[in-house]
């Protein structure tokens, strides 16, 4: 065999294929190995393959022609692609972008996103408060409650007070962010001094919250004037929370707070002696204990936190998207700001995303209902579905065949909880 032989069979394979199979194999074990964005991806996915399924069922024409399904199956399939098309589609023209609105130009292009952007301000702030309450191993279950004070306390500095226009703004929110903070604390208090678990003294505090909005609606002075409903004046216009793009959008300033308290809680955690201790604390309590970490107070620090963020997004509901308090102010987003934080790892940029999201499902939502004959509950259930995948990795893995990481920590809820 000649040199030149020799060297022709050990040279190596050519640099570009190489490196070309070596970027495959990386993007294929992204996938294989369930990639927490991958496993996030196929679980948005299956949670719409489950309110496909809904929207099916709820379809009057689709159960129709179910009964004569094997004489002509051609009308079934037709019928349930439609019904799914249609209620998806409808979703998306009210959450992000509706067609239809580009004939009338202006402000109506907008409206779908600026719905979006409205409903997720609230979302944000209130999955925020449960996020950080996350990171110090407790379980703000209580939002909902620190949410109608924080808005009682804003709501009657903006109707009761008569004030210059900014001043007025900014003392209705620090007093909504102290009301919330007070709520919040009080349970953070009763855990650091009694031990009482904070899951129920929030569950209880949600309802002496209802139950004293219930009997402030009632009282004279509070009530607005001449009504017999249950509804507090209407707040002065110096107090309202001002529109981000024209009086034709309904997107406030709200949302502005909501992604500078985002930063703020970002910059806590992470860059900061208390943030470092609470997430201690939230880790190992015992080994933080030991290392001369006040758990109590960090209890109580974290739950006036998550109190003042749930009462910042009370706030945004009675001077941004309210005029008027009324027994529904919190608007059921008390309990989705849990879903909210779970579904975005109780981190900051997570519980933004996810607050956009179900922002635009609560926008979609409403056309969905109005456009087609799908009911709004179908989103309501694709929400906690969403949830219920991301929340188990696992089935996702087994679903699609994703092989076991290799590497420990994978999952987006483990990891942040663990910070």
């Amino acid at each position: 065999m000649t040199a030149t032989e020799n060297t022709e069979r050990e040279a190596p394979p050519a640099a570009v294929p190489e490196r070309k199979r070596r970027w495959g194999r990386r993007l294929l074990d992204v996938y294989l190995y369930g990639n927490p964005v991958v496993v996030t991806i196929l679980a948005f996915f299956c949670a719409l393959v489950v309110g496909a399924v809904l929207i099916v069922v709820a379809d009057q024409a689709t159960r129709t022609s179910f009964g004569y399904f094997f004489s002509a199956p051609g009308d079934t399939l037709s019928n349930a692609w439609h019904a799914i098309a249609a209620g998806y589609s409808a979703l998306f023209r009210g959450a992000v972008f509706d067609p239809r609105s580009v004939s009338g130009g202006g402000a109506a292009v907008l409206d779908p996103i600026s719905n979006t952007l409205l409903n997720a301000t609230p979302l944000i702030l209130g999955g925020l408060g449960v996020a950080v309450a996350f990171r110090t191993g407790l379980f703000n279950i209580g939002v909902q409650g620190q949410m109608i004070i924080g808005a009682i306390f804003a709501g009657y500095v903006a109707f009761a007070w008569q004030l210059p226009h900014v001043i007025h703004l900014v003392v209705a929110l620090l007093a909504g962010v102290l009301g919330g903070a007070l709520w919040g604390g009080l349970a953070g208090w009763l855990k650091a001094r009694t031990g009482a678990h904070e899951v129920i003294t929030t569950i209880m505090l949600n309802y002496v919250a209802l139950g004293l909005l219930t009997y402030l609606l009632g009282v004279k002075g509070f009530q607005a004037p001449g009504s017999n409903q249950a509804i507090s004046r209407h707040t002065y216009g110096t107090a309202r929370l001002p529109h981000l793009f024209g009086p034709d959008l309904r997107v406030h300033f709200g949302l502005v707070i909501a992604l500078l308290a985002a930063v703020s809680v970002w910059w806590l955690l992470t860059r900061s002696t208390v943030g470092f201790s609470l997430r201690a604390v939230g880790a190992n309590p015992f080994a933080a204990r030991t290392a001369g970490m006040g758990v109590e107070r960090s209890f109580l620090t974290v739950m006036l936190i998550s109190g003042a963020l749930a009462g910042l997004a009370g706030c945004s509901q009675i001077l941004g998207t309210n005029t008027a308090l009324t027994g529904d102010i919190d608007a059921g987003i008390g309990f989705d700001a849990i879903t909210v934080a779970l579904l975005g790892a109780a981190t900051p940029g997570g519980t933004v995303l996810a607050g956009l999201l179900f922002g635009a499902f609560r926008a979609g939502s409403v056309v969905m209902a109005t456009d087609t004959s799908t009911p709004s509950e179908i989103v309501s259930i694709i929400e906690p579905v969403l949830v219920l995948f991301i929340a188990a990795p696992a089935l996702i893995r087994g679903i699609f065949r994703l092989r076991a990481s290799r590497r420990a920590g994978v999952g987006q809820l483990a990891k942040g909880w663990n910070g």
